[in-house]
């Protein structure tokens, strides 16, 4: 029996194709033959996709290392925020000891955790202060950031003078803007 058309069912659970046959569609095929061709390759492109569909959600938690950009937790206080800052910039500031032990891999991760934590904290009290004063401390965030992210690059190809530089910069954007929020 040939299978005529696709129809594809899409459960938030899981991505599994539902096929289906219509004997109107198999006779329209047998009048012309060019249509098969274009069908199969329809239903070959659309299990291909839900397939690669599913991989990408089976692969989800892989990119756990990686940054994470939310910006605020959504039930952070600048309570909250204000309270555990001091601690997350501690833990960014003591990756200059994995820098400078050569420990690159290592230096990346801690880099990563700390840095996505001190960015919640930051944006949450950024986003509490009044209007007059956010565009200087979102141009002092954004530095301090880029910063971090250049330190990443920096690290993975193991360029040690690009680290120091932009570690420096880091830290002078870091005390700049706690000076600037507490």
């Amino acid at each position: 029996m040939l299978v005529s058309s696709l129809n594809f069912l899409h459960d938030l659970g899981c991505l599994s194709p539902v096929l289906t046959c219509s004997a109107k569609a198999s006779l329209m095929l047998r009048k012309n033959p060019h249509m098969a061709i274009s069908r199969r390759r329809i239903g070959a492109t659309a299990i291909l996709t839900s397939i690669l569909l599913a991989r990408e959600a089976f692969l989800i938690d892989k990119m756990a290392k990686g940054f994470d950009f939310r910006m605020t937790a959504p039930d952070q206080t600048v309570e909250e925020a204000e309270s555990t800052i001091g601690e997350h910039a501690r833990g960014l500031r003591r990756v200059k000891a994995l820098l400078e032990s050569g420990s690159w891999k290592e230096a990346q991760q801690q880099l990563r955790r700390n840095s996505s934590l001190l960015k919640q904290d930051i944006y949450t009290i950024i986003q509490s202060k009044e209007g007059s004063i956010r565009p200087q401390l979102r141009k002092l965030y954004s530095d301090l950031f880029n910063n971090v992210t250049k330190i990443d690059y920096a690290a993975r190809d193991k360029d040690t003078a690009r680290v120091w530089e932009c570690y420096n910069n880091m830290e002078a954007a870091l005390n700049d803007l706690l000076s600037k929020i507490q």
